[in-house]
């Protein structure tokens, strides 16, 4: 092969790539079809896996995996005489003034908290084999010296105030759509020709001489501009990015701002770039990062900048509004640590080992559909309740000081005092729980699912499964107001109370009480819009800056020519390519952030979560949640909010974490199967409850 016939082979393979891609999407789309088929005719009352499994061409056992419901007979039998062997001893209460039991029974505790220690598989128990869209098997801590290990802090690395003043960046706010951009106080009018990153940059560069370093976008997405040419969307965004700008190269990061490279993101991305010549930076993003628009217009969201950083100021004397809100959470953070006291030397970083374990094993949000027969095949209604600036409500106890290991050992030999306490303290516990026999109400705890930190929550009645899980949710599982879970406790971490983020967020708290009510009692339209967005700005700060200390591991993105596919790192995923470029990426760890305290995130998740089962109203007496509904009536959770088919007076006093009512849609209505659906009676129902209120 000579090296013409060599070069026309690769390009006959890359299109060849390209074709297997296109594919591959075809495929996954008729597989979901499929598998949501197969999960419809399991509602028949008379439907048989053996049946289904040949018409879907899978097996049986693929079929009962999608459907549990249909198992075969025998399968049950056999899981049922399994579990009737089992050497797990039943939960009892021990008799008052009784002798410690020994660590090979269960550990007693309150009679509304009982827990078990893990019981050992019997030496003769078969190996368990992987099968197929199995749920991943999730990180423990290894035993012995080499997990002790993990309790520790990264050496140097601490989170402390910063002895420097943020740069304030000089922005416009750019409609690409209609041309419009304002900057300060002065509104433009552009000709964007093609709307490419080249057309902005020199249209806006050509009105303000004076130079911009900021560019939000308010509506146009330009992005997506070439998307039917590109199979995935992440595609037609790196092409955006990554086209070449006569005079202008990829921005690789200045002074202290590390932030370098595009971030390839198919809704929001950044596009980072300097001058070939010169020292001019440049950012181009979408305000969609700080809050959603409806057709606001330039000014009106450069009016609710303004408006934020203003409020923010009578906060924070040195605050700067950053690229993205969660930027701004943690610089303006920073600014909350103590000067003197006991943290005033900053809060020291936890150990790579153990932020590795937090990420696998700490999920977010609960997004759960439940769809018949759980729920009704046609519902009464539709009514949507969402928490209010809901992660505010939990960041008032946040974990501090160097983590214990609390081995089922050692948990077992404590009183139940000590047990209790360690409960309701900062902790994240490996436990393996069972979901009650008579249990005919949603799922407590997150289990892991198939699929890359995919997360479900089991609710069959006798399902036992192993997870780790935050203190409030273990706390929900075991004194809910229905019945107490099972739960054995494998491992743990412990740290100490503490309340690193309760300043921080009682100032942000405050900004957005201050803006909701100005945007409520504004005469001015325009104004009272500003102010809305404004407040929603601040939740995107609180919200993204507790995301942001989550530290997921790093992922470098970048380009290579084509022509030297070679090049293309060994270890890298390739997401996105077009005639001219290669777009990669890959991981690359956890950096050395000293702001990296994912045990914080973890904390206020579980504690989200928690709130969605059951959250208690002190002045009021009473309860809201989804535990606080009657069985049969929760069809969704989505993050903060709760979908059910029967409204309920819980209190609402405009503060985080209270239930708004935010949708109502009278049925009958066909229950939702998948979120397309559910998004679409979400807003139709929101839609109807705004008609309702103005009428």
């Amino acid at each position: 092969m000579d090296a013409q016939s060599y070069n026309t082979a690769l390009a006959d393979l890359r299109t060849v790539r390209d074709q297997i891609r296109k594919a591959r999407a075809a495929l996954a789309k008729l597989e979901g079809d499929r598998d949501k088929r197969i999960v419809q005719l399991a509602s028949y009352e008379k439907a048989k896996a053996e049946r289904i499994a040949p018409a879907a061409g899978l097996s049986v056992a693929d079929i009962v995996s999608l459907a549990p419901s249909l198992a075969p007979d025998s399968l049950t039998e056999e899981s049922t005489d399994a579990s009737a062997q089992s050497p797990t001893p039943a939960t009892h209460t021990p008799p008052k003034n009784a002798e410690p039991e020994p660590a090979a029974q269960p550990a007693a505790v309150a009679p509304a908290m009982r827990t078990m220690q893990p019981q050992a598989a019997p030496a003769d128990a078969p190996a368990v084999t992987a099968v197929p869209d199995a749920p991943r098997t999730l990180p423990s801590i290894p035993e012995g010296g080499t997990g002790d290990a993990w309790f520790a802090h990264t050496s140097g690395l601490a989170s402390t105030r910063p002895n420097f003043t943020q740069q304030a960046r000089s922005t416009v706010f750019l409609d690409t759509d209609t041309g419009v951009l304002v900057h300060r106080n002065q509104t433009h009018r552009l000709d964007l020709a093609n709307r490419s990153a080249a057309d902005i940059l020199t249209t806006v560069f050509h009105t303000i001489p004076e130079g911009v370093e900021r560019i939000y976008i308010t509506a146009g997405d330009p992005w997506h501009r070439d998307t039917d040419r590109h199979p995935y969307l992440r595609d037609a965004v790196a092409a955006w990015l990554n086209a070449p700008i006569p005079g202008w190269r990829t921005d690789t990061g200045r002074g202290r701002d590390r932030m370098a490279g595009h971030f390839v993101h198919a809704r929001n991305p950044v596009g980072r770039y300097q001058r070939d010549s010169g020292d001019s930076h440049v950012e181009i993003r979408s305000v969609g990062e700080w809050f959603d628009t409806n057709g606001d217009d330039p000014a009106t969201i450069r009016d609710a900048f303004v408006l934020l950083w203003q409020a923010l100021r009578r906060h924070w004397n040195d605050a700067v509004i950053m690229g993205s809100p969660s930027q701004t959470g943690r610089d303006l953070w920073t600014r909350t640590i103590p000067t003197r006291g006991q943290h005033a030397d900053g809060y020291p970083v936890l150990s790579e080992e153990l932020r590795g374990l937090l990420h696998a094993t700490a999920g977010q949000g609960r997004n759960e559909l439940i769809t018949p027969p759980r729920v009704p095949d046609e519902l009464p209604q539709l009514v949507e309740y969402d928490r209010t600036f809901a992660y505010a409500k939990h960041t008032w106890k946040s974990p501090v000081g160097t983590p214990r290991r609390i081995t089922a050992h050692t948990f077992a030999t404590w009183s139940e005092k000590e047990q209790i306490r360690a409960l309701y303290g900062c902790g994240h516990w490996q436990v393996r729980a069972t979901v009650p026999d008579a249990w005919n109400h949603v799922g407590l705890l997150p289990a892991p699912a198939p699929g890359d930190r995919a997360w479900h929550y089991p609710a069959s009645p006798g399902t036992t499964f192993t997870t780790w899980v935050g203190g409030p949710e273990l706390h929900a599982a075991l004194t809910n107001p229905i019945q107490p879970w099972k739960i054995e406790i494998l491992d743990g971490i412990l740290w100490d109370d503490g309340k690193p983020l309760d300043d921080w967020a009682k100032r942000l708290k405050e900004t957005w009480s201050n803006l909701s009510a100005q945007a409520h009692f504004q005469g001015d339209p325009q104004q009272a819009r500003a102010a809305h967005l404004a407040s929603r700005a601040v939740r995107s700060i609180l919200l993204y800056g507790i995301g942001a200390f989550a530290q997921r591991p790093r992922m470098v993105t970048g380009t290579t020519p084509r022509t030297m596919e070679r090049d293309v790192p060994a270890d890298a995923e390739i997401i996105g390519f077009d005639d001219n470029v290669i777009t990669w990426q890959k991981p690359t760890g956890f950096a050395r952030d000293p702001n990296a305290h994912p045990e914080w995130a973890a904390a206020i998740w579980s504690g989200a979560r928690a709130a969605l089962l059951t959250q208690r109203h002190r002045d009021d007496d009473t309860y809201a949640g989804a535990l606080h509904t009657p069985p049969g009536t929760v069809v969704a959770f989505r993050t903060d909010a709760l979908y059910l088919t029967q409204p309920h007076n819980w209190p609402y006093h405009h503060q985080p974490g209270d239930y708004l009512l935010k949708g109502n849609l009278n049925g009958p209505l066909a229950a939702p199967t998948t979120e397309e659906e559910l998004l679409t009676l979400r807003d139709a129902g929101r839609a109807a409850l705004t008609s309702h209120r103005e009428t």
